[in-house]
């Protein structure tokens, strides 16, 4: 991040500006952006800068900075790349503390040390820089549109931050012709200085806004993110738009965690986690926004549908279903709520259905009902044009209601059908009423709804995390500095078992031999059956290279085994370095799961949890978080993955030792936040038991950062 020893209040609420770049010509940047600001109603002192002088609009221009008074709030560069530097020298010497860089052509096509050379500047003369790169900025708090982008911005309770140019003026765009209001739009462009963690802590502060929309292209600081959002007010709610959904940005491949940690899937953890609503797109963004900005939570996540239609009402019945909206289906208290509401053709089954025939007074009736209901959370009223009714009475009733209850109950609409049905929503929309032409669009928006409550509560019950008091870090840290001394970055089983030992993570009894008649002696000592694998460095899935067996039941078979397992790997990685063959119990029962560790390029240090075994890149059923984590987050990691009823005894079979897999995630995230030596980690298995009897990993292998054995 940038300097810190400012804030950006100056950057949005200026009492002054100069325009270094200022233009007469019409179409050009400099004349744009000084129009812009003039035509937005802007009331503090501006001063166009020209080397050459002249005047528009109204305005003489100034030929220097020179020539302005010093300690001026907010300068905006809008001049070529080449003299960017100069001019950002000069700003620095007449005090000014705010700087924009409209002009482009710096990192964005390779020259970063043009770019570097800002920044010192900046540190230099303890300017703030927004930029390079970007369109500039627009603030409600001023009535100020410093944009070169469109001019007719609506003001209201929404802030845009968009890592791009053309995006973030598309969406300005976007925002004027939804009638959608915004406290502010900045574009962090190259981000030099100020990003997207200080404009969030700026407007985490800010009183106008209550949402914050973000387009982002990528982070790297994402720790510092993470920090900073969930330390954002409950009543602000944050919607995300995260380009880059491939799995290119894996970390590693060396092991089953590192291959399965895209950076995506990643963003998606580190959202959740920070209480972030990650949109799809930019329609679902901007719906999101709209209601979040609009409407209360729900404090029941019960919602009722009231249709004119039952087709559209099936519709929204399975987009509740796949948007996590839960319908209230007390079939007696519906029928006793709405019954007087509706013909007797009707229905009262949720969605409630009050026929084609239904107008201004019957929704209006029904509506009613559900809003003066306890036992309703949320309404959703649809409605279909069928030229019985007038849509625009109906859409009038609506925003009556809607203004009526819009601070204790949330409350979504949409109009489906022609040109009559566009007004009516275009009406809402001109109300600040939360409106759709699409039935998808709201009921993912009430989901935004219900998730935004379900944050908020996850942040409540949150507890702090300590390390437990039985396990040793300093030992874990002392093992591997003897491993760092042999400079060894995949450590090996017996130095494995070592720091899981000592970190209190519970493992199949084993151990590592280099002849037979010390296998058969393991074997004798542990008990039959037992399990044998190679061991080495050089072969990290044993499976395929036929280095494990299983259930191995006599001294006969384990002599047997013991043979082909180095038959095998020899045949198949013949320069392979075998340190040993391990001799462990066989562990029977159970469901294989894995825990995972490895290190994120944004993130840092990540934790990961899903069905375990052979086949857990095929199946990819795998929930991250951004360690640390408490267990309390690591029971709802374990709660995600699409396999959780097998855990919990699907088909009559036991549930497993959930309290005990928590606590193996919990002490798993503790190592790879504490441990910065640690690239990565894999428990693949753990056999999860029946409940009461805990859990047991049965292979582990732990991967060290490279720097550190390249720099022992």
């Amino acid at each position: 991040m940038g300097q810190k020893n400012k804030g950006l209040e100056l950057l949005f609420e200026p009492d002054s500006i100069a325009i270094v770049g200022a233009s007469s010509k019409k179409g050009k940047v400099g004349h744009t952006l000084l129009y812009n600001i003039i035509n937005s109603g802007y009331e503090g002192e501006l001063y166009p800068v020209n080397i050459k002088g002249g005047e528009a609009l109204g305005i003489k221009f100034h030929r220097s900075l020179d020539e302005l008074p010093d300690g001026i709030d907010l300068a905006i560069i809008v001049v070529p790349a080449k003299f960017v530097e100069g001019v950002l020298k000069k700003c620095g010497k007449k005090d000014i503390g705010h700087v924009i860089i409209i002009s482009s052509g710096f990192s964005e096509i390779g020259k970063d040390e043009m770019e570097e050379k800002l920044v010192k500047v900046a540190k230099k003369y303890g300017i703030r820089i927004l930029g390079p790169n970007v369109f500039g900025i627009y603030s409600g708090n001023e009535e100020l549109n410093a944009t070169f982008g469109p001019t007719d911005i609506r003001k209201g309770n929404i802030a845009l931050i968009s890592q791009s140019g053309a995006l973030g003026i598309a969406m300005i765009g976007m925002t004027s012709q939804q009638h959608l209001g915004l406290s502010a739009i900045v574009s962090v462009g190259n981000k030099s200085d100020i990003d997207d963690i200080d404009l969030l802590d700026y407007f985490s502060q800010d009183p106008l806004t209550d949402v914050i929309m973000i387009y982002m292209e990528g982070l790297k600081n994402g720790r510092d993110f993470l920090n900073t959002v969930q330390k954002i007010s409950k009543d602000k709610s944050i919607v995300a738009m995260k380009s880059g959904r491939s799995e290119k940005g894996a970390t590693a491949v060396a092991s089953h965690t590192g291959s399965l940690a895209g950076s995506d899937k990643i963003f998606s953890a580190a959202f959740k986690q920070g209480g972030v609503l990650r949109a799809n797109d930019l329609r679902e963004a901007f719906a999101w926004s709209r209601t979040l900005s609009s409407t209360a939570l729900p404090e029941k996540e019960r919602a009722v549908i009231i249709t004119n239609g039952g087709g559209i009402g099936v519709m929204a019945a399975d987009a509740a279903e796949e948007y996590g909206v839960s319908l209230l289906d007390d079939q007696t208290f519906l029928k006793e709520t709405f019954q007087d509401s509706i013909p007797p053709f009707g229905s009262t089954k949720n969605p409630i259905d009050l026929t084609g025939q239904a107008g201004r007074e019957e929704y209006e009736k029904a509506m009613r009902a559900a809003l003066e209901s306890d036992e309703v959370g949320a309404v959703l009223g649809l409605y279909c044009e069928t030229g019985i009714t007038d849509p625009m009475e109906t859409a009038k009733v609506m925003e009556e209601l809607y203004q009526e209850y819009k601070d204790k109950k949330p409350m979504i609409f949409t109009f489906t059908g022609g040109e009559f049905v566009d007004e009516c929503v275009d009406y809402l929309h001109k109300h600040n009423v939360p409106a759709f032409v699409e039935t998808e669009d709201a009921l993912s928006s009430m989901g935004a709804l219900f998730k935004k409550k379900k944050y908020i509560e996850r942040r409540e019950d949150s507890s702090s995390i300590t390390v437990p008091s039985d396990m040793d870090l300093e030992g874990v840290q002392e093992v591997i500095k003897s491993v760092v001394k042999r400079r060894i970055s995949t450590l090996l089983e017996d130095d494995a078992r070592r720091i899981l030992k000592l970190a209190g993570i519970p493992m199949a009894k084993g151990k590592v031999v280099h002849s037979l008649n010390e296998c058969i002696e393991a074997a004798e000592d542990i008990g039959y059956p037992v399990v044998l694998k190679v061991v080495s460095e050089d072969i990290i899935h044993k499976t395929d290279a036929g280095g494990l067996i299983l259930d191995l039941q006599n001294r006969d078979e384990l002599i047997e085994g013991y043979q082909a397992i180095y038959s095998n790997c020899k045949n198949k990685y013949p320069d392979a370095h075998i340190r040993g063959i391990s001799v462990a119990e066989m562990i029977k029962g159970g469901e294989e799961v894995i825990v995972g560790g490895t290190t994120d390029a944004s993130f840092g240090p990540v934790v990961m949890f899903g069905l375990g075994g052979v086949y857990v890149e095929i199946l990819k059923d795998v929930q991250f978080r951004v360690a640390p984590i408490n267990r309390r987050e690591a029971k709802r990691m374990i709660g995600e993955i699409n396999a959780f009823p097998v855990l919990v005894g699907a088909r009559g079979q036991k549930r497993k030792d959930l309290d005990a897999l928590a606590d193996v995630i919990y002490r798993m995230s503790i190592l790879m936040d504490r441990i910065e030596a640690i690239s990565e980690i894999d428990l693949n298995p753990i056999k999860a038991l029946d409940q009461g009897q805990g859990c047991k990993a049965v292979d582990v292998a732990i991967t060290l950062d490279k720097e550190v054995t390249k720099n022992e």
